[in-house]
């Protein structure tokens, strides 16, 4: 991300490219610009968010899961299972499964910015299922220019993802599935910065995930199902863009979550589902005087992946008070509670064709302040479902505003394998 930002300060660009670079830059922290100045209960904020290296990769790519509040990882399989856990492989209904996701994305300030997705599955048995999916994020076009305003080139910063998961059963309503994914950021096509050539940065990492379905529940006399999922995303290798630049830790990703679905009768079903997530990266210290070599408070983020995953979950520094700069007492464990994020969502479907879907995301002020509630909808005609979503922020000036999904999925056979033609 440092490399970004060095080529931002060095280069002079249209109206149309410093709104571009305005958005990636949200993007990668974020969204905390918003943040500065605000007051909470006449005390002033203390601002701590958590960044890393292709924060696309936490983006929920689908529109049914965007309709839910960015909520996905206990929910019944679909194709873009491999995104929210590898584990429902093992659970599938349909024999194969191919999706297309599209979302204009922060047209707030660019108009064009994109994420796509393509994902699908294939069961291998009643116990087996693999899946992949490509995911593709532009930045749009970028003019760099030299100090002069000479213009250097026009670039399309770019970054792609590339999975392949497989999910195994461990017992009848219990499963676990893995993904492993190859990450390219391309962000500045080689462009000399400081006298050094920067890079495509690139990553591999896998997801570990669980999931358990019971089906045999009861309530108030209606039959239900309820669904639990744990996915750990991302695990993997720190990200750089030159030789000489500082590695950045990608997202991995800690989400917990659960669904309940209920059969009202023959044509009417609700499903509500609720995710946690917490990124474990380290959290940024508190620096004595802004010297990066003397931490006041907190741990050191420079630790290796295995290490900054276990620290996450203690190293947060608190809040200091402004008199004596000591920690306040409670300050710790209150800003840890503040890095997970809660997600949920509640979805009618009728008749197995027609569903109607809302949800909300919540991120505490001092980690990013995305809130944001969705709608939206499906349509399924026999082997097609069309599913859209829409998001409207919560808080002011967020750039995630207005921003539309469209899912296009195609289904093949039923029941675990395809279906064959009666025997004569």
């Amino acid at each position: 991300m440092r490399i970004f930002a060095i080529l931002l300060k060095k280069t002079i660009m249209s109206r149309k490219i410093a709104l571009a670079a305005l958005s990636f830059i949200f993007i990668c922290n974020d969204l905390d610009a918003q943040l500065v100045n605000q007051q909470t209960r006449a005390q002033q904020i203390q601002l701590n968010t958590i960044t890393t290296a292709v924060p696309f990769l936490m983006i929920a790519p689908d529109s049914r899961s965007g309709a839910l509040g960015d909520a996905g990882v206990a929910l019944s399989p679909d194709a873009n299972l491999t995104h929210w856990n590898p584990a429902k492989l093992a659970f599938l209904e349909e024999d194969m499964e191919l999706s297309l996701s599209y979302s204009p994305w922060l047209r707030q300030l660019v108009n064009d910015m994109s994420l796509a997705y393509l994902s699908g599955y294939k069961k291998l048995s009643k116990t087996q299922g693999i899946g992949g999916s490509l995911r593709f994020f532009t930045l749009g076009t970028i003019t760099f220019t030299d100090e002069g305003g000479q213009v250097i080139r026009d670039f399309r910063p770019a970054e792609f993802a590339l999975d392949v998961s497989f999910g195994q059963k461990l017992s009848e309503r219990f499963s676990g599935g893995i993904s492993g994914r190859f990450v390219n950021s391309n962000l500045t096509g080689g462009t000399n910065v400081q006298g050094a050539d920067s890079k495509a940065g690139r990553s591999g990492a896998v997801d570990v995930g669980l999931f358990y379905t019971n089906d045999d529940w009861k309530i108030g006399g209606k039959d239900a199902t309820f669904n639990w999922g744990l996915n750990i995303s991302n695990i993997g290798a720190k990200m750089r863009y030159t030789n000489t630049d500082q590695r950045d830790f990608i997202p991995t990703n800690l989400k917990v979550g659960a669904a309940l679905t209920l059969e009202m009768d023959e044509y009417n079903q609700l499903t509500f589902t609720t995710d946690f997530n917490k990124l474990l990266v380290p959290t940024p210290p508190i620096y004595v005087d802004g010297d990066r070599n003397e931490i006041l408070s907190g741990r050191n983020p420079n630790v290796g992946v295995a290490t900054g995953m276990i620290q996450s979950f203690f190293d947060a520094p608190g809040e200091l008070d402004q008199q004596t700069n000591a920690v306040i007492a409670g300050s710790v464990f209150k800003e840890e509670l503040r890095e997970v994020n809660i997600s949920g969502g509640f979805e009618y479907l009728y008749d197995k064709q027609f569903a109607v879907r809302t949800g909300y995301f919540y991120e505490h002020l001092t980690k990013g302040n995305r809130q944001f509630i969705t709608l939206g909808a499906g349509l399924r005609y026999q082997v097609v479902t069309i599913d859209m979503s829409y998001l409207i922020s919560t808080t002011q000036q967020n750039p995630l505003a207005n921003t539309l999904r469209f899912t296009l999925r195609l289904a093949v056979g039923k029941g675990g394998k395809a279906e064959e033609p009666d025997a004569e």
